[in-house]
C-alpha cells in the first residue's frame, strides 16, 4: 500500500512517541538518584541496536521519521546508560560526558560506515546485508527487554523502570508499526522488529499488574476493612447498648427518698444548723 502521506504522519508519531519514551524514566533516575533495578546492559543493548536499526532504515529508504527515530533512541539510550554509572557508581559528571561522547561518535562512525556499504550492495542487487541488519536490531532490542524479564523472575516484582516509559514505547511501536503498512513496498522485516517489541512490553505490562497492582491493591482493600473494623469498635465503646445503666451515669444516694440533686442542694443547710 503506497499511502506517502499516512506513512509520514504515522512514523512520525512514532519518532515522537520514541523521542520522548525515555524522558519519564531519565527523569524518575534524576528526582530519586539512583536507578535501582533499571538494567544498565538493556539501556546499552538499546543504544547499540540504533546503529543496525538506523542503517536499516535509511538504507530501506523508509520515510524521513522513521531514518530518525533510530538515532533518537540511540542518543536517549545511552543517556539513560549513563544515569546508572553516575547515581550508582558516583562517576563524576565530567567523566559521563566525556564516556557518552566518545561512544556516540564511535556509534555515529559505524552506523555511517554501514549505510554507504549497504546502499553500495543494494546497487549490486545484494539485500541480505541489509536483512542482518534488521535481525541484529530485532536480537538487540529484545535482548534488551528480555533482560528486564530476568529481573522480573529474580524479585518477583517489576521495579527501577517506568510504566509511562514503557506505555510511551509500546505507542511507539505501534505506530511505527502500521506506519509500515503505507510503505510503498511492505516490509515484512521491519513489521516483525516493531511487532515483537510491543509484545515484549505487553508483557512487562502484564508483569507490573500481577506483580506490582493487585497485591497493591489487596493492601489498600486489607487496609480499609481494618479502618472499618476500628471505627465499628471505637463506636461500640463510646455509645452505651440500650437500656443499660451503670452506676457511672448516675451518682449513688445516701438515702432511699433522695436523688442525687437533693444532696448537693440540703448539705449546706445541714452545715449552717450544726454551726
Amino acid at each position: 500500500m503506497d499511502v506517502p502521506i499516512a506513512a509520514n504522519v504515522l512514523g512520525t508519531i512514532g519518532a515522537v512517541c520514541w523521542s520522548i519514551q525515555l524522558i519519564p524514566q531519565i527523569l524518575i533516575n534524576y528526582r530519586r538518584h539512583n536507578t535501582t533495578g533499571l538494567q544498565r546492559s538493556m539501556m546499552l543493548l538499546w543504544a547499540l541496536a540504533g546503529i543496525p536499526l538506523g542503517a536499516y532504515n535509511i538504507a530501506s529508504n523508509f520515510n524521513i521519521a522513521l531514518q530518525v527515530q533510530p538515532q533518537i533512541l540511540a542518543v536517549l539510550s545511552l543517556v539513560t546508560w549513563i544515569q546508572c554509572w553516575h547515581y550508582d557508581d558516583k562517576w563524576s559528571t565530567i567523566k559521563c560526558i566525556f564516556v557518552v561522547t566518545v561512544i556516540g561518535i564511535i556509534f555515529g562512525g559505524i552506523e555511517t560506515g554501514l549505510i554507504f556499504a549497504l546502499k553500495t550492495g543494494l546497487k549490486k542487487d545484494r539485500h541480505w546485508p541489509v536483512i542482518l541488519m534488521g535481525v541484529i536490531s530485532t536480537i538487540l532490542l529484545s535482548a534488551g527487554v528480555l533482560r528486564h524479564y530476568y529481573d522480573i523472575y529474580v524479585h518477583r516484582t517489576v521495579r527501577g523502570i517506568s510504566f509511562i516509559f514503557v506505555a510511551i514505547d509500546a505507542a511507539g511501536d505501534v505506530f511505527s508499526l502500521v506506519s509500515v503498512f503505507f510503505q510503498p513496498k511492505l516490509d515484512i522485516l521491519g513489521m516483525v522488529i516493531y511487532a515483537t517489541e510491543f509484545v515484549l512490553w505487553c508483557g512487562v505490562f502484564a508483569c507490573g499488574g500481577y506483580f506490582n497492582l493487585l497485591p497493591w491493591i489487596r493492601q489498600k482493600m486489607s487496609d480499609r476493612s481494618a479502618r472499618r473494623r476500628a471505627n465499628e469498635i471505637d463506636s461500640r465503646e463510646e455509645v452505651p447498648p440500650h437500656g443499660n445503666i451503670t452506676l457511672r451515669e448516675i451518682g449513688s444516694s445516701t438515702s432511699v427518698f433522695r436523688t442525687p440533686s437533693s444532696v448537693t442542694h440540703t448539705r449546706p443547710s445541714i452545715q449552717q444548723s450544726d454551726g
